[in-house]
């Protein structure tokens, strides 16, 4: 009986340590972080929170899409990195295309007034993209808008964007 025991103590110890391998592999896969490069070739960026990914995979069951955002999300907090905000933004955007983003031609003709330092500018084929300033006019961040609503470029300018420029 004695090694009978033996063996499946044995046997225990080596399925643990499995679970354990396997657990531990699946949450380092879970925090793997992609270049920034990668994520905007996606189309993410890193002012993306994470938790927006758990929203967002309820309303579109990809698998793989998850995953992609959890690559290139920030974590939630509320530290002071969560709070930034801008001097002004550019609404990049290709004229020709303007067609196919409804959205977008709605902030534009109707919204874009509320945001006197954000201006629209005209590029041929680029994708829909925000691309915010600094007190310089220097651009710190670019986030692709091609599947924004219009009261989400609304509720993100409100508060990511300077009511007005130090400069006027």
């Amino acid at each position: 009986m004695g090694a009978l025991n033996e063996y499946i103590l044995t046997k225990r110890v080596v399925i643990l340590w499995v679970i354990l391998m396997t657990a531990t592999a699946t949450g380092v896969a879970a925090k793997e972080q992609l270049t920034t490069r990668q994520c905007e070739t996606l189309g993410f960026t890193g002012l993306a929170l994470c938790s927006d990914c758990n929203t967002f995979a309820e309303y579109v069951k990809n698998p793989e899409l998850l995953s992609d955002c959890l690559k290139c999300c920030t974590e939630d907090s509320n530290d002071s990195m969560s709070k930034i905000t801008y001097s002004g933004a550019i609404l990049e955007v290709c004229m020709r295309k303007l067609v196919f983003y409804p959205e977008i031609v709605g902030f534009i003709e109707e919204e874009k007034d509320k945001f006197p330092t954000v201006k629209v500018q005209y590029v041929f084929n680029s994708p829909p993209k925000l691309i915010m300033l600094d007190d310089e006019d220097q651009q710190k961040e670019t986030i692709r808008i091609d599947n924004w609503k219009r009261e989400h470029m609304l509720q993100f300018l409100q508060e990511k964007v300077k009511p007005t420029s130090a400069k006027d």
